[in-house]
């Protein structure tokens, strides 16, 4: 059997099909197949319903916001124990470390980081919907919440004098009190974070992330990473700086790095080179090799506690002025409220932290709900989060989200549910409680470079911008915008210059949309583009213009434009130079130089024809009262007129617009669209529409657009439809030009004159309305 994106040629009748139907417009259509009215609830019906309550309505709701209702009692404990907890194991282990090296990162002590790694995986086991996700802290989101700890609290205030009080016998920092500080700031942080998130959440918010697409997330983490690059980079070197934020503060930071080099701890920098270096290359080896073996090398963890072991059996601080870990608190601190104070100076950038961990959460967590067959719930995400943020804010924990690597880690381990997390906060607790000693002698610089050694896999998104650029080159744009504005201005402020730049071009290209010029395949009721296509067939007579854009205020100059190019002329400008072609006829005709009849104007041979007179001659305002028959005269607008009057060719009779793309239309658009068919159809050119949504010709009746030339019999429900209604009239009509102007000198062109100028007085049609005017007087 053919799969079906290709069709088996032994099966030809397949290849075509005939259908045979009348030819619709829209009356035509609901008058044989009637239109289903909907039904449409009050607001009193909704809150109604909205409030009611049943036994099913309840524990639905109930497992709609803790989700652990709906996985754990199908949970398969002899088939997913085992996995989950050698999956837990490992990604307890890793978390450990990352914690610890992210921490630097938040510019808490690492102890903190691992409190970070623990408190946030118990609420989210029971509010979260990712199975597979690793909650915790994540490098972009920790250097955030870093820029506001440092921005808030800086070396600055914390420095002690000595004993007679000048600035000038700076004696060090007080680090014990700006440690504290800095805890309560992040702590701090980290609440109104999730109380954001949980606002967000109950709000039903998720779709905000939808306005972080994936070249703007790409860029914006890039950067991230090479902000978190030399974050970490003075600490492998050991080479002290101040503590730069705000517009240019990363390259800042990269002068003074580079200006103190000299100062470089050469013990620190062996220990991080080596360490970034063996790193790299065993996880290069675990990615390759990851069919082979069954679980991932946690190097990590063993480069941390061969360093530790040697940096305690050297005694690498005292020899070598080694940067170490030194104290790490064991046990847990008792609960402290956040400090309600602060909010004010921190609601800004905790918007954007709340959004970005959140996005990231998100973006994780599909990929592998994609690839394990469930779904997950953006706007409950959203909740999960904020209320593991808010709990873990109380405990002196940095903002927490998901980090790539560890979920990675317990995704290829066999992790299956979220009892796999549980397991990885049980390894954490232990190196909470027992571990903390062991890990003093620890290096800074070996945490700092398994931070840079994680950054491998953002870092390379560098690698999409050429496809990008192959693919559309306004997304490489977007990308790269993203990526240097959140370098130079810093992470929240180039998140947001990003954010800005993007919609700003979805504005440019829905305000600057494509159009087609279209013609028939033959044979077919297909129609395609002339430019795109050979062998297409323009119906004589008739223009087609496909516009793939909603119309409204912003863009409805661009169709007009667009209109204008495709049929290649001004209806304005046509009506304008008729107007005054037939004013000098008249003129002429008064005059006795000219004799109207119904087969047309003839020049009388005994009179001088004055009638190629230069266009620009004034006018003669003398009245010669000559009389002339009220009878009907016929001006062939693309023949040769007998007045030097340059009147545009209309080489057409009829106008298709295809609105199959049009999504909406709004108000300008609807008064625009019904200057345009007058302005048509008083130079002889009819206006049909083709294969408009429901929705938006309800919007046309909404919003007045029919009036007595302007009719739902306009309206048809495919182009091939107003061709083959256009054709057929074409054949019906017995004239020799479709073009032709049929006009009464006196009254049946005086009157639809005045007519127009009082719809022009309504509508804006025409400039000439006091010309007019006079004329018809």
């Amino acid at each position: 059997m053919a799969s079906p994106g290709r069709m088996d040629p032994e099966l030809p009748e397949y290849r075509n099909y005939v259908v045979s139907r009348p030819v619709y417009n829209e009356p035509s259509f609901l008058e044989q197949y009637e239109r289903q009215l909907r039904e449409r609830q009050t607001v009193r019906e909704k809150l109604v319903k909205c409030c009611s309550c049943s036994r099913r309505r309840t524990i639905r709701m109930l497992k709609s916001l803790l989700p652990i209702l709906e996985w754990l009692p199908k949970y398969r404990v002899k088939e997913w124990l085992l996995s989950d907890t050698i999956s837990g194991i490992s990604t307890g282990l890793v978390a450990t470390l990352q914690g610890m090296a992210y921490a630097l990162l938040a510019a808490v002590p690492v102890g903190f980081g691992l409190y970070s790694a623990f408190f946030p995986i118990l609420t989210y086991f029971f509010f979260g919907t990712s199975r597979h996700i690793s909650v915790g802290p994540f490098p972009v989101v920790s250097l955030m919440v870093g820029s506001v700890v440092l921005s808030m609290a800086p070396d600055e205030q914390f420095v002690v004098l000595s004993p007679n009080g000048t600035v000038d016998n700076i004696t060090g920092v007080d680090s014990d009190a700006r440690d504290a500080e800095r805890v309560l700031i992040a702590s701090t942080l980290t609440v109104l974070v999730g109380i954001i998130q949980l606002i967000l959440g109950c709000l039903q918010i998720g779709f905000i992330v939808r306005y972080l697409a994936d070249p703007l997330v790409g860029g914006f983490t890039t950067a991230a990473a090479f902000q978190v690059f030399v974050s970490q980079l003075k600490i492998v070197l050991n080479v002290s700086t101040k503590n730069y934020n705000g517009v240019l503060s990363i390259i800042y930071t990269l002068v003074e790095i580079f200006e103190k080099i000299g100062t470089t701890n050469i013990a620190d920098f062996v220990a991080g080179l080596l360490t970034i270096i063996i790193c790299m290359a065993v996880k290069e080896i675990n990615d390759r090799f990851k069919h082979k073996i069954p679980v991932p090398i946690p190097i990590e963890v063993i480069v941390t506690i061969i360093a530790t072991a040697i940096s305690y059996g050297v005694d690498l601080e005292k020899k070598y002025n080694a940067g170490i870990v030194k104290s790490i608190p064991r046990g847990f601190l008792p609960p402290a409220p956040p400090s309600v104070n602060m909010f004010s100076q921190m609601v800004t950038a905790s918007f954007s932290i709340a959004v970005v961990a959140y996005a990231i959460a998100v973006s994780v967590g599909k990929v592998y709900a994609t690839k394990y067959d469930y779904a997950i719930d953006g706007n409950q995400e959203f909740i999960a989060f904020g209320i593991s943020n808010i709990f873990s804010g109380f405990f002196s924990c940095f903002v927490a989200t998901t980090a790539l690597s560890r979920t990675a880690v317990q995704e290829s381990t066999g992790g299956k549910t979220q009892v796999a997390g549980i397991i990885s906060a049980l390894i954490v607790l232990i190196a909470i409680v027992a571990l903390g000693k062991l890990l003093e002698p620890l290096q800074k610089s070996v945490l700092a470079a398994v931070v840079i050694a994680n950054l491998k896999g953002m870092f390379m998104q560098v690698c999409d911008v050429p496809r990008l650029w192959r693919q559309n080159k306004i997304d490489a744009v977007i990308w790269v915008f993203t990526c240097v504005a959140s370098i130079i201005l810093g992470l929240d402020l180039g998140l947001l210059a990003g954010l800005l730049f993007g919609l700003l071009t979805v504005v440019l290209r829905v305000q600057f949309p494509s159009w087609n010029d279209l013609g028939n395949i033959p044979g077919t009721d297909l129609y395609k583009s002339t430019k795109d296509y050979k062998n297409v067939d323009v119906p004589e007579g008739v223009k087609i213009v496909s516009f793939y854009s909603p119309i409204f205020y912003g863009n409805i100059d661009g169709f007009k434009k667009c209109l204008k190019s495709t049929v290649g002329f001004d209806a304005v400008r046509v009506y304008n130079k008729r107007l005054k072609a037939l004013r000098k006829i008249q003129k002429l005709i008064k005059k006795g130089q000219l004799r109207a009849t119904k087969n047309g104007i003839i020049s009388d041979a005994c009179a001088t024809n004055q009638g190629f007179e230069p266009d620009e001659d004034p006018e003669d305002p003398e009245d010669l009262n000559i009389p002339t028959k009220e009878i009907e005269i016929q001006v062939d607008w693309n023949s040769e007129l007998p007045v030097k009057v340059n009147v545009p060719k209309v080489p057409i009779h009829s106008l298709i617009l295809d609105f199959g793309a049009v999504s909406f239309l709004d108000i300008v658009a609807v008064r625009s669209l019904r200057r345009i068919v007058k302005e048509f159809q008083r130079i002889d050119v009819n206006v049909y529409f083709a294969s408009l949504k429901d929705h938006v010709i309800a919007k046309l009746d909404q919003c007045g657009f029919y009036e007595d030339n302007i009719v739902m019999d306009m309206f048809f429900l495919t182009v091939h439809d107003a061709v083959l209604y256009i054709q057929s009239q074409v054949k019906t009509q017995n004239v020799q030009d479709p073009i032709l102007e049929k006009i009464n000198l006196i009254q049946e062109y005086k009157d639809p004159l005045e007519l127009m100028d009082r719809e022009e007085n309504e509508d804006g049609l025409d400039v000439q309305d006091e010309a007019m005017r006079r004329l018809a007087s």
